[in-house]
């Protein structure tokens, strides 16, 4: 895996979000593909947002929110970072993905991988939450 602490050096917050982000999804396509995944799309985008990461599980495609953190004590953990409100948006551009696509038949689920950084940029912990929403 790459050093990331040059990544997060960037003075300005919404560079170090980005590059925080960046890494988040990194290391969850990393872990997925470690599990025998096969990546199928990464930051897939449409008009109404962003997919992170469309992967198969086998026969199931499966649709990936990845969160990342590095103050999980001040800002609240990775999987805190998941509302209600990301979850419909998530589905929703799920299905204009499976339209696009042509699989509106296909085993699908959601998936969610919360990643957590330490304040040096390396990784403390990875969670993955098959079926999570």
């Amino acid at each position: 895996m790459e050093d990331v602490n040059a990544h997060l050096s960037f003075p300005l917050a919404k560079d170090r979000r980005k590059a925080v982000g960046k890494i988040g999804e990194d290391v969850a396509a990393q872990h997925l593909q470690q599990l025998g995944y096969l990546l199928v799309e990464r930051n897939w985008r449409c008009r109404s947002g962003e997919i992170d990461l469309i992967v198969r599980d086998g026969e199931e495609l499966v649709i990936v929110e990845v969160r990342a953190r590095t103050n999980p004590t001040r800002f609240g953990s990775a999987v805190e970072a998941i509302t209600p409100r990301k979850c419909r948006q998530v589905r929703e551009l799920a299905m204009i993905y499976l339209k696009q696509c042509n699989a509106l038949r296909c085993s699908m689920r959601f998936d969610v991988v919360a990643v957590t950084l330490n304040s040096d940029g390396t990784v403390r912990e990875v969670k993955h939450l098959q079926g999570a929403f």
